[in-house]
């Protein structure tokens, strides 16, 4: 038995889960591989549209990299393949550069497909997996509900079949439909209306039937008694085109220093993107089979799906939520359900590929505009609104800056206004006076409590990390207080920098040149360390640091001497302390 922890595990993840496999198992991941490939047929189909590519590509797509990230990911249910997500952003990355459709836009995407997975490697490589938890869900989710937006709005031009040219433009895209929305296309207008229809009604009264690809069959069926009936209007119905009736070919990405300028920002958004996407859903997925997810482990088996995908005409992939959600609810047990959509999938397209020809392209935008609509996650929307303002000026920002900025900045902006807010947050600490209560040993919140403060003594906990962006809040709250004695309760404090052992250095020694002086208690090993090894402690003084505060008070009490106001006589526990004597002070500090 292969070991999960092992060398050879770690290399070639699927000896472990193949050693595993039964006739019943195999019977189990053949029935869900199935339902798979019928799901990711016109899946496939429409996000090749999404993205500008030939409808084939986004087939072809659906089945080396949906093995290879099987054979080399972590989850036992992923399920990978082209994304909306991805789509739209391979769109809007490359149609500036080329006429979608073209062989050019084609050899761009497989090059951007390339560079994304180099970039999620070295990733891998670095065992960054947990870089992916800095996109935050708030950033996910704006970016989903703008690129549904997108979508929806770059697909309409289809169901009306106008005259527009495809763009990534949401502005752009409203003015041209403005526009030109007198020169609608009535057959193709039905045509759209009718398969909306069919999939709602399906996915209403029948949820287990495959209704995308029942109501596109609809379209086209509905186009073609359009065509027969002499309507001369039906005759100019716009159809996808014919599929090749072939297995995915060989293909080479263009490799050029200035394509590979021009594509590295894109290249990262979509690398970034698609890890966050597979490993949300690895683990949403494990948490209801109860399997551990390896983050770099599933960061390599997504890099080297789209390397290995951009020399066989795939274009960008990632994990699909539709798609691993099915694979689960009908039984898959192991990743070979995935292979097995992957093969079901190739022999539907050299069997049946023929018959895409009569899908027509209405339809097809009717199905996209379903796709959209289930991007916007209007739970988690209303999640993020309740949360509190952070969090939604997170997911607004996203969402109109995917909108009106090109999607790879889109992220960016998002994850950046994240990380500043967190950073915010972060950088003003809790800064709580104590004071004691009568006849007891309890430290409470002075103003919350309404209790009288030392005269003499400042005593303060400080909760939160003091690090080089809280050090001008805590220095500025620090230098408020009217006494010349300031005690701080460290306990709280789990990080402090060199910047922060510095404040604390010329906090001593200010108020030693006043009269009083800097006392710390409770801290941990991780703050007296740096303290050391940044040559502060002889600046903050040995004596100065008690192992709690107990201790620290009844020191603090003797060294005053005959000094009482009216929080000190309500501080019994100065008075009355049963600690243990130390039996040096110097001796606490490493307590």
């Amino acid at each position: 038995m292969i070991n999960h922890n092992s060398l050879l595990a770690r290399v070639f993840p699927f000896l472990v889960w193949l050693q595993q496999t039964s006739p019943a198992s195999l019977r189990a991941n053949a029935l869900a591989g199935l339902t798979g490939a019928i799901i990711v047929l016109p899946q496939g189909v429409a996000y090749a549209l999404i993205a500008g590519m030939p409808p084939e590509y986004g087939l072809y797509a659906a089945i080396v990299p949906t093995i290879i990230a099987a054979l080399f990911g972590s989850s036992l249910h992923l399920i990978s393949g082209p994304t909306a997500a991805l789509s739209i952003v391979v769109f809007t990355t490359i149609s500036p550069l080329a006429e979608p459709g073209s062989l050019k836009f084609v050899g761009l995407v497989l090059t951007l497909t390339l560079m994304a997975g180099l970039f999620q490697l070295a990733l891998a490589l670095a065992r960054m997996g947990t870089l992916v938890n800095f996109v935050s869900h708030s950033v996910v989710i704006g970016f989903t509900s703008g690129a549904a937006m997108v979508i929806a709005t770059s697909q309409l031009k289809n169901v009306f079949n106008l005259p527009i040219a495809g763009s990534g433009d949401f502005v752009g895209n409203w003015v041209a439909l403005y526009e030109n929305i007198l020169q609608t296309h009535i057959p193709s207008l039905l045509i759209g209306v009718i398969t909306l229809a069919t999939v709602i009604v399906i996915k209403k009264y029948r949820t287990s039937w495959p209704n995308m690809l029942i109501a596109m069959v609809v379209g086209s069926l509905v186009a073609l008694a359009m065509r027969s009936s002499g309507w001369q209007a039906a005759q100019s119905i716009q159809l996808v085109g014919a599929i090749p009736a072939s297995l995915p070919p060989l293909s080479v990405p263009l490799i050029d220093s200035q394509i590979i300028r021009d594509l590295a920002p894109g290249a990262m958004a979509l690398g970034l993107l698609g890890l966050v996407e597979a490993v949300s859903i690895s683990r949403s997925i494990a948490a209801r089979s109860g399997q551990r997810i390896r983050g770099n482990q599933e960061l390599r088996g997504q890099a080297l799906s789209n390397i290995v995908g951009s020399f066989v005409s795939s274009y960008a992939s990632s994990g699909s939520f539709t798609r691993t959600g099915v694979n689960y609810e009908t039984g898959a047990t192991s990743p070979m359900a995935a292979i097995f959509a992957a093969m079901a999938l190739a022999v539907i397209i050299l069997v049946f590929a023929p018959l895409a020809a009569y899908i027509t392209l209405p339809s097809m935008a009717a199905i996209l505009l379903v796709v959209a609509w289930n991007l916007v996650n209007w739970h988690h929307i209303e999640v993020i609104f309740r949360a509190g303002r952070n969090e939604y000026m997170v997911f607004l920002v996203t969402f109109f800056a995917t909108l009106l900025l090109p999607m790879e900045f889109a992220i960016y902006l998002g994850v950046l206004l994240s990380l500043a807010l967190y950073l915010r947050r972060t950088s003003k600490p809790a800064l709580t006076a104590m004071a004691s209560k009568e006849n007891s040993k309890l430290l409470v919140d002075a103003d919350r409590s309404v209790l009288p403060e030392c005269e003499n003594l400042k005593i303060i906990r400080i909760d939160g990390s003091i690090f080089f962006g809280a050090v001008d809040y805590v220095q500025t709250r620090l230098l408020e207080a009217q006494q010349k004695h300031i005690l701080i309760i460290a306990s709280g404090i789990n990080f402090i920098d060199l910047s922060g052992t510095n404040l604390l250095a010329k906090e001593a020694n200010r108020l030693r040149a006043a009269g009083g002086g800097l006392y710390l208690c409770n801290l941990k090993g991780r703050v007296i360390k740096p303290i050391i090894r940044n040559g502060h402690l002889a600046a903050i003084g040995k004596h100065n640091i008690f192992a709690n505060k107990s201790i620290a008070l009844q020191r603090l009490q003797k060294r005053f001497g005959d000094h009482t106001c009216l929080g000190c006589e309500q501080r019994q526990l100065t008075l009355d302390s049963t600690s243990p004597p130390q039996t040096t002070e110097t001796k606490s500090t490493t307590e």
